[in-house]
């Protein structure tokens, strides 16, 4: 490619390697906004979003997709003809960062799609993360190093994707999973979000194993039930499930508001606890003048961050 620079294509194995060091990131806006989920955190929730979809539906929903929801960091990744031309961070949701020449040293985010009708123009959102291994490998090299390690899989993730040369990203073996998409052109739309995902996989787009098809409210809080006992034992960080109604028509229908999408839901679990010791309270001061008591407290570990202080009422 050096000395033929003509020859030299997008999907060469040589864009995995990484070149120069960046300078920055360039702010990207998303042509379809990247919406937060709603939160639930029982099963009472869980029935009181079906019961809100059957609502506007005017009926229960043909079914729901269930797929877990990583801890990771958000990205949309941009195929035209089926080269991959960009990959952004969510950002705020409206505008994220240009991360494409990071996003092309992660093996699992192809860089030319494959298969079978090949879509004129694709947009998918999906999660980067790190495996739990690869995690622990991280940490340990970096002290080795004398260098401060990671708090957690998450934050290595997006400091990883985020790195100004693409060579330490392509050290830190990234995962990556498709969960929804924002454009597509020159194909027909899949049916149905299970429909997606599956065309996705012969595209050579990874998505998770950890994916189910509900027919109703009962099966989603069967397999939430279910995944509790085995989300620890998983080798990537995951904080509960994502329910989505799955066919494309009815997701139409429901919409969404200026922060999320009305036909999907995080099920999350209930929170995780620890005790630790008052040291004492402030009190700060809003914008409009509003008082909150803040407690300082004795610092602890807790769900993969260290919490020295909280909001009180």
């Amino acid at each position: 490619e050096e000395a033929h620079p003509e020859l030299a294509s997008p999907d060469s194995p040589t864009a995995r390697v990484g070149g120069k060091p960046a300078a920055g990131f360039a702010p990207v806006a998303h042509s379809v906004p990247m919406l937060s989920l709603d939160n639930s955190y029982s099963p009472e929730d869980i029935r009181e979003f079906d019961e809100r979809v059957r609502k506007v539906l005017g009926r229960a929903p043909a079914g729901y997709a269930c797929e877990a929801k990583i801890d990771g960091v958000s990205l949309a990744l941009v195929y035209e003809k089926g080269a991959l031309v960009s990959a952004a961070t969510r950002g705020d949701g409206r505008t994220g960062e240009d991360v494409t020449r990071n996003a092309r040293t992660i093996a699992a985010v192809p860089l030319r799609l494959g298969g079978k009708g090949v879509p004129a123009l694709l947009e998918v959102r999906g999660e980067v993360f790190l495996r739990k291994s690869e995690f622990a490998r991280i940490n340990k090299d970096l002290a080795a190093e004398g260098e401060e390690p990671f708090v957690n899989a998450r934050n290595c993730a997006a400091g990883s994707l985020r790195q100004k040369d693409p060579k330490v990203t392509a050290g830190r073996r990234l995962r990556f999973y498709v969960h929804s998409f924002a454009r597509l052109a020159g194909v027909d739309e899949p049916a149905s979000h299970s429909a997606f995902l599956a065309v996705c996989r012969g595209w050579g787009l990874p998505t998770s194993d950890e994916a189910r098809a509900c027919p109703d409210v009962d099966a989603v809080l069967a397999y939430y039930a279910e995944f509790k006992g085995r989300a620890e034992r998983l080798d990537f960080e995951v904080d509960g499930l994502v329910a989505k109604v799955d066919l494309r028509q009815e997701q139409r229908v429901l919409g969404a508001t200026a922060k999320s999408p009305r036909w999907a839901m995080a099920l999350k679990y209930p929170g995780r606890q620890a005790t630790t010791t008052l040291e004492g309270v402030d009190y700060s001061v809003g914008r409009t003048g509003t008082v909150t008591p803040v407690a300082k407290v004795k610092p602890v570990f807790l769900s993969g961050v260290t919490i020295s202080s909280v909001s009180l009422h």
